[in-house]
């Protein structure tokens, strides 16, 4: 299956890829960065039992093994985790980190929608313009993978380190070692160099590059759909709410798809590196360890308040980005001589 290039339209520039992919971005940081903080204390909980019970005493344990000398705890769910980080930090908790996430937000956007379009039209028919469901596929993963290694794997060392942290915001006593987004970012580097913020790249690459692949094929080909079903809509945007729609489903393709790497990735970014360690054989370690102490089912912690993050924000940020595109190309806007013109 093929769809025509933006429907014969011209790309949108990389001046409103910049506004219209930032402020989407905004707007879905600030909706969704609850639900992310929560994912993220779900995939860094560790401990599957309790101290200090004997083994008749192991909850849901049908081999009972003698040498027990723990009780298996139930995971806390997603809610249990928001409810615990409000009770003990205040509901700002469930916003640390954001201060990372806002300052690369923009940057990630432009470069996403940006690289995309650059990467569609490379791989376009040269003769028809037509782009194929397999270059859209491409195309999203070259995008998810470039923005990857630009922006997103140190603007989530830092955000992850913030939100590990399980100091109480109400308290003015309880000094975090990280106090802001800043301030996390040179104490990182000063600590464990700089290199430490692409800790993780690899799979911060995998996860990004597979996430827009999906997101980006499934959003096109919905898009095409609706457009091929709705002849007033042929050569024109979507109503709001079906962007929506289908900017839902298809954020929702991603998050299961590579779980168990955005977990790997958490934990990696979260730790310090041990001397003389390689990447890969600290990613193997952390695979190995999840798996010895928590079972298969520990590659998916946080996988509920992912896809609630991730499918809504989807939504969002194609909805947002589709309506200031539309403002800024009805306005006729453009970047001409190093500054914006009407």
């Amino acid at each position: 299956m093929s769809a025509k290039g933006g429907n014969g339209k011209k790309p949108a520039s990389p001046a409103v890829n910049l506004i219209a992919g930032g402020g989407a971005g905004m707007m879905e940081a600030l909706v969704c960065h609850p639900l992310d903080t929560i994912k993220v204390r779900m995939q860094l909980s560790r401990r599957a039992t309790a101290p200090g019970v004997r083994t008749s005493q192991v909850y849901s344990c049908s081999r009972p093994t003698q040498n027990l000398t723990s009780v298996q705890v139930k995971p806390r769910g997603f809610i249990t985790t928001g409810v615990e980080i409000v009770r003990k930090e205040t509901a700002m908790g469930l916003y640390k980190g954001l201060g990372a996430v806002l300052g690369g937000i923009i940057p990630k956007m432009a470069i996403r929608f940006t690289s995309y379009e650059w990467y569609k039209q490379m791989l376009a028919d040269k003769q028809t313009g037509a782009v194929t469901s397999k270059a859209t596929f491409l195309a999203g993963l070259a995008a998810g993978v470039t923005e990857a290694v630009a922006v997103v794997n140190p603007m989530e060392v830092v955000k992850i380190r913030l939100q590990a942290q399980h100091h109480s915001l109400a308290d003015p006593l309880d000094t975090p070692k990280y106090r802001s987004a800043p301030h996390a970012l040179f104490t990182v580097i000063r600590e464990e160099g700089f290199s430490t913020l692409y800790r993780g790249v690899s799979l911060t690459a995998l996860r990004q590059g597979t996430n827009q692949a999906a997101n980006f094929t499934a959003y096109t080909e919905l898009k095409a759909f609706l457009q091929r079903s709705q002849p007033e809509y042929a050569n024109s945007q979507l109503p709001s709410y079906q962007t929506t729609v289908i900017g839902l489903i298809s954020g929702a393709v991603g998050p299961f798809s590579n779980a168990p790497i955005d977990t790997i990735k958490t934990r990696l970014q979260k730790t310090r590196a041990e001397p003389g360690q390689s990447a890969v054989s600290r990613i193997m370690a952390i695979a190995n360890e999840m798996f010895k102490q928590e079972g298969a089912r520990a590659f998916y912690k946080g996988i509920t308040p992912r896809v609630m993050r991730v499918a809504p924000g989807q939504a969002v940020t194609f909805t947002v980005y589709e309506y200031l595109k539309g403002k800024l190309e009805a306005s006729n806007w453009a970047f001409v001589g190093g500054k914006f013109e009407e």
